[in-house]
């Protein structure tokens, strides 16, 4: 294995990128919500902190953390905002952690 070039270059803003995302994912009420969301396709923040028996602020936290790392995707339907799993970038996440594992 080469110690420099072109093949070992890293791209050190997506593994910054990527290592955020994990953080924002490595939080098991995190993790309850991503569940959530899989199972049920599309939530609001309401459903989402009756269902874990959260309050609002702290569902609204954790929501947060995810959408800053693009985890989750938001859409806003009058006054309500309906979260829903970015399945894009999850996957992308994966195969960047699988690719720098098996370096």
């Amino acid at each position: 294995m080469q110690a420099t070039g072109e093949q070992n270059k890293m791209d050190y803003a997506a593994i910054k990128n990527a290592a955020m995302t994990l953080r924002s994912i490595n939080h098991k009420l995190r993790q309850q919500i991503l569940k959530l969301l899989e199972e049920n396709k599309r939530m609001k923040v309401t459903d989402i902190y009756v269902k874990l028996r959260l309050e609002q602020s702290v569902a609204s936290q954790h929501l947060a953390i995810l959408r800053r790392a693009n985890i989750v995707s938001t859409e806003r339907m009058g006054k309500e905002i309906y979260y829903s799993l970015n399945n894009n970038r999850i996957e992308q996440v994966a195969l960047f952690a699988n690719r720098i594992a098996a370096e």
